[in-house]
């Protein structure tokens, strides 16, 4: 259940513009599932969905890239890889740190680099560990909450 709301959720801000949780709640209950606000809080913050605005101004939610990538293509080559290569992801203040696999760090920064992370300044890879630093320590939390939901979706698959 929850899956297929997350699911529902993706696809919605993707082809629609919600700009409120209760504009979500709504969208939800059209395609004929009740949510409570609560419930609808958690998915927003698992999903990982950012607010985003427009060249007009108008702010909606959406799914940032990483996270489309990896929840829309489950045998993307980036899915794949993190899969098999990273073992945990956490952070300190504004820097992302993301343990991997012995030897597979710079691949995974390689490909991470090529995902355009939304507010990234710059990544440096060592053998197993990776440290990305982000603009802002929100932006750090964002970017944990996004690589957790890639790594452990498809436990729920």
């Amino acid at each position: 259940m929850k899956t297929d709301r997350h699911e529902l959720i993706l696809k919605l801000v993707q082809e629609r513009v919600i700009d409120t949780q209760e504009s979500l709640r709504e969208a939800l209950e059209e395609n004929g599932m009740t949510v409570t606000q609560a419930t609808l809080s958690r998915d927003i913050k698992e999903l990982s969905l950012i607010k985003v605005s427009s060249e007009l101004g108008v702010s909606r939610y959406a799914v940032p890239r990483l996270s489309k990538e990896g929840l829309d293509r489950g045998s993307s080559d980036t899915l794949r890889l993190l899969h098999s290569s990273v073992i945990c992801v956490d952070h300190a203040m504004n820097t992302v740190v993301i343990k991997c696999h012995v030897g597979m760090a710079q691949a995974v920064c390689a490909k991470l680099d090529t995902t355009d992370i939304e507010n990234s300044v710059g990544t440096i890879a060592g053998d197993d560990t990776i440290f990305m630093l982000m603009r802002t320590q929100k932006d750090a939390e964002r970017l944990v909450r996004e690589l957790n939901t890639i790594l452990y979706s498809k436990d729920e698959k």
